[in-house]
């Protein structure tokens, strides 16, 4: 009896354990197959630009939101809005400082709602309210010129290049149950405003924007084409009084809403040639900010690439009726009502802003405004502490690294794979971004650069280069990428000790050896002897 029950122990230890090995195979083959690695062949045409962006096309925005505005259940926006901000947070000084300039957009939903306490316009100042009635549930609020002078102060201290919204409804009537806006714009209370500026010797805007979504169905408001190009007419001529000289007379720009195709091309119709200096148009392609699958969306390479059509038809736009006038994408947050929550605050979100990045520079785009530096869930620093946001050292690496020329870059191996080149800035070479969405390949990069010579003589760049490859790769804190910390090259980007940017040094890598990109990682690699004639 005992013979047998140690036979049948020892039988069924014997069918553990060749099954826990035949598990165990099976598992490791399963990842093995799941894990895939990938050779792929990145072809850069160097011999002329395919567009040009501003040298500072990095921008981000400051909102006017109150600490009352609330989506979801949430109110997001604390005390980063315009008025109640702490400018004297060193945290937030330093953020702005490390872009030596970084170009801030103050504006949003409640630009044309506010008053300019200074010359005499106006009726009453008072601050922003909830207001069942008012447009996005607020009353009118103040800007007193206390705050302005804290303002420019701020933008003086930290070197800060500013586009300045100003109320474009000031003056007008709104038609009874309706969003329409009728009647001339009353410029009084925005020339009082540039006047007191221009008396402080405050030298910081560098452009004026004209309201906020007005044009085409517009957003809780208005205005037609025609009555917004005369209106713009009468800016642009004040601008132009009050600021005589071009060297450092402030550009103007609107219409700083949704691209609408014939409002668009009726306004540059309208309002002619040398009026309007930058169209600006708004982009918020991931839906709203309470959307469970915004996630899913940004590692999706075919949603993403659906608002490719949009930069395309503007550029259309600006050929065919304003080429005076380049784009700029003027507020981009990816979701609206305030973002998404654990997600455009983590490392994935980089997924969606530097693919955005990469493609409207390809569509000839010169600026793009993310939502927000501060405020909200999709700011690039964290509302209540203003530690950097994921996204915030990615616009920080693009800023120093991308010049301003756009070459075409070429990989036909994966949608999953995101490949965008730009001549180096302020420096020789190439600087490439690679964003790599797949949760599971590995890409081994081979960069050719295409002479676009007969017979071809593409050169594969590893085979030529001395200089030793500069590489910044961004990953998420152990691997997660709803995580708000990003690693850069195995380290997490944290402030210093003072509350400071950190340094951001490259890995040295091999000449001679591919790029190698693993799943759910993003990598700028600047090339100092890639011979581009488009960028000598």
């Amino acid at each position: 009896m005992k013979l047998m029950m140690g036979c049948k122990k020892q039988a069924a230890l014997l069918a553990f354990l060749f099954f826990s090995f035949f598990f165990m195979v099976s598992t490791w083959h399963f990842t093995m197959c799941l894990a895939e690695e990938k050779d792929v062949v990145v072809t850069i045409r160097t011999v002329t630009s395919i567009a040009r962006t501003d040298d500072n096309f990095i921008c981000a925005t400051l909102d006017w939101w109150p600490p009352q505005k609330c989506d979801y259940g949430q109110c997001p926006w604390g005390k980063a809005g315009i008025i109640k901000l702490d400018l004297n947070k060193k945290i937030l000084k330093n953020a702005v400082k490390a872009f030596d300039p970084l170009r801030i957009r103050i504006g949003g939903s409640l630009q044309d709602q506010v008053i300019y306490k200074v010359g005499k316009a106006y009726k009453k100042c008072t601050h922003f309210r909830k207001q069942k009635d008012g447009r996005f549930g607020f009353s009118e609020g103040c800007l007193k010129m206390e705050r302005w002078d804290q303002l420019n102060n701020f933008f003086n201290e930290t070197g800060a290049m500013v586009t300045f919204g100003l109320n474009a409804v000031f003056g007008r009537i709104q038609l009874q149950g309706e969003d329409e806006f009728v009647g001339d714009w009353n410029v009084q209370n925005s020339k009082d405003l540039m006047d007191y500026t221009i008396s402080k010797g405050y030298n910081t805007i560098e452009s004026y924007e004209f309201g906020n979504e007005l044009c085409g169905g517009g957003v809780s408001g208005r205005v037609s084409a025609e009555q917004y190009a005369k209106d713009m007419i009468a800016l642009k001529n004040m601008v132009k009084e009050l600021y005589p000289d071009p060297a450092t007379q402030p550009k103007v720009l609107g219409p700083s809403g949704f691209y609408d195709k014939k409002w668009f091309n009726d306004f540059l119709l309208a309002s002619g040639p040398h009026v309007v200096d930058g169209l600006t148009h708004h982009v918020y392609n991931l839906g709203p900010g309470v959307d469970k699958e915004i996630i899913y969306k940004i590692q999706d390479p075919f949603y993403l690439d659906q608002i490719a059509q949009t930069y395309n038809d503007i550029e259309v736009t600006i050929n065919k009726f304003g080429p005076w006038a380049p784009a700029w994408i003027g507020e981009a947050g990816g979701a609206w009502n305030s973002g998404s929550r654990g997600v455009q605050n983590t490392f994935v979100d980089g997924f969606w802003y530097l693919d955005q990045l990469g493609m409207t520079s390809t569509f000839n785009h010169k600026v793009f405004c993310r939502q927000a530096l501060i405020g909200g869930n999709y700011a690039l620093l964290n509302t209540t502490t203003f530690i950097p946001n994921p996204d915030y050292y990615g616009a920080l690496l693009w800023h120093r690294l991308m010049g301003k020329n756009v070459l075409s870059t070429i990989q036909n191996d994966s949608p999953y794979l995101r490949a965008y080149s730009h001549c180096s800035r302020n420096k020789p070479g190439v600087t490439v971004l690679l964003i790599n969405m797949s949760n599971s390949t590995t890409f081994k990069l081979s960069l050719v650069n295409d002479f676009n010579l007969h017979p071809p003589t593409n050169t594969t760049v590893q085979t030529q280069a001395k200089n030793k490859r500069e590489e910044y790769l961004l990953t998420p804190q152990d691997g997660n990428i709803q995580s708000d910390v990003v690693l850069l090259n195995g380290e997490p980007l944290k402030l210093t000790k003072k509350n400071g940017i950190p340094e951001m040094n490259p890995k040295l890598a091999d000449p001679s050896s591919p790029i190698v990109l693993m799943p759910h990682s993003i990598l700028f690699a600047t090339i100092r002897d890639f011979q581009a004639p488009a960028c000598a």
